[in-house]
């Protein structure tokens, strides 16, 4: 199955409720590498919006915000914008920023993957520090000898959170197109930062040291009124593609997001539906009970190269994706490494979990059943309350919630003994899940004794 083929090309799902000037007109949106819309290339100040409130506008219109009882709406804050551009001497290089002070250290092999010479666009996600980032990339071909015959940059952003970036995602495109057609020509991308500035912190100026940091964004707490936020994230049908693309794999994966491994997935360029893939295996380990802690977040990093193998080194649990094949060698910095859809670990006493029992089935079965009758209640019923990423969202929460919930319940009792019958009633298998629950109950610190018979013993 090609890389690209399972996921959307760049879809947008419904918007949050965003303050904006008057409606206006969206930019007709053309797939790159054609010419961007006139509109979006030379907006200037004047009675109609910029490009990037227009997207909003778009969004809002299409319907779904964010539930009445969510009190604050997550603020918008870029804390840098950059041009970065392939030259044939130097390489990968950060042409222009904003602003100027911005320490963009490693940004230009993050926001132009490796491999990306070979393709016409793509897009990336990727960490820098204690902020992520979006960039677009396009490849242009050109008559010059001295740039080799093709022109190549990325056009990108950066900000404490990664779930607002997708907004501003075709007027990135926009804007790389702009770069490549008429270089060197930056006022948009000046107007766009001035309308979106945040304070630049400390730890982000290539002048002095990081004082304090502002808390990072990771997926936030999972509940019922931040779908349409996850669902602004990524393009709508994401998630149900990305399963889709695992089969019966996802029953696998899901083990591993929430044991909270080291998974590095690898594939070829294009690079961004790949960064889709992370976002959804973090997704698989959502838990909404209370007094579920102390463990090492899910975090997503996106893209990685080999200029963020000393970062890694000292991460306890990352979801991450590489074009460069040389990280299948590193088998330190990963616990678990897919390669296409080919799911592995070289640990010993993690291979046992790469085996599908009869409860995986089961569950897959149960998954795909659920989205049957949802597709079959949208296109007869017409009812478009649900969608499938909430679906497939809120099944692997209210599966890890069950499993929780049951292991909380056991504990409390003075005996602690979790039997054959606790564990088939958490949708588990007690001999095929037996590894699984005793590191589930060594990474989450739970006390609790698993009294299961050997199926060698008479």
């Amino acid at each position: 199955m090609a890389d690209r083929a399972p996921l959307l090309e760049h879809q947008e799902g419904p918007a949050v409720a965003l303050p904006t000037p008057a409606p206006a007109p969206a930019p007709a949106r053309v797939p790159l590498p054609a010419p961007a819309p006139a509109r979006a290339d030379r907006w200037s100040p004047g009675p109609l919006p910029p490009p990037w409130v227009a997207d909003h506008a778009e969004d809002d219109d299409e319907g779904e915000a964010r539930g009445p009882e969510r009190e604050e709406e997550e603020e918008e804050q870029v804390v840098a914008v950059f041009v970065v551009t392939f030259d044939t001497r130097a390489g990968n290089i950060v042409e222009w920023r904003l602003p100027q002070e911005v320490d963009l250290e490693g940004v230009e092999f993050k926001s132009m993957a490796s491999g990306s010479h070979r393709i016409n666009s793509d897009f990336v996600y990727f960490r820098k520090g204690n902020y992520f980032g979006m960039a677009c990339f396009a490849n242009m071909p050109v008559e010059s000898e001295l740039e080799r015959g093709a022109r190549m940059k990325s056009v990108g952003i950066l900000s404490p959170s990664y779930t607002l970036l997708y907004r501003y995602m075709h007027f990135l495109e926009n804007q790389v197109r702009h770069q490549l057609e008429i270089p060197g020509h930056y006022a948009q991308l000046e107007a766009f930062y001035e309308d979106k500035k945040g304070i630049l912190p400390a730890g982000l100026s290539s002048k002095g040291t990081p004082t304090s940091l502002q808390p990072i964004h990771w997926l936030p707490t999972v509940n019922k009124y931040m779908y349409p936020e996850m669902k602004i994230t990524h393009p709508a049908g994401c998630m149900s593609q990305f399963i889709k693309f695992f089969g019966e794999q996802i029953m696998v994966l899901w083990k591993f997001a929430l044991l909270r491994k080291r998974i590095l997935i690898f594939s070829p360029p294009p690079v961004g539906v790949v960064c889709y893939r992370v976002y959804c295996c973090c997704c698989l380990a959502n838990v909404s009970l209370p007094g579920i802690g102390g463990v090492p977040e899910s975090k997503p990093y996106f893209y990685i190269s080999v200029a963020d193998i000393e970062t890694l080194e000292t991460e306890m649990s990352f979801v991450a994706c590489t074009t460069e094949k040389i990280f299948e060698e590193k088998k330190d910095l990963y616990d678990v490494y897919i390669d296409n859809q080919n799911v592995k670990t070289d640990q010993e006493h993690l291979q046992q979990l790469l085996k599908l029992n009869s409860a995986d089935r089961d569950k897959f079965r149960k998954l795909n059943d659920q989205r049957q009758m949802l597709l079959y209640s949208q296109e007869v019923g017409g009812d478009c309350s649900g969608s499938e990423e909430d679906l497939f969202i809120m099944f692997f929460m209210e599966q890890n919630n069950r499993i929780f919930q049951m292991l909380l319940e056991v504990s409390a009792c003075q005996d602690k003994t979790l039997t054959a019958d606790h564990v088939r009633s958490m949708g588990l298998d007690p001999q095929g899940d037996r590894i699984f629950l005793m590191d589930l109950l060594e990474v989450y610190g739970i006390d609790v004794m698993l009294v299961i018979d050997n199926p060698c013993c008479p």
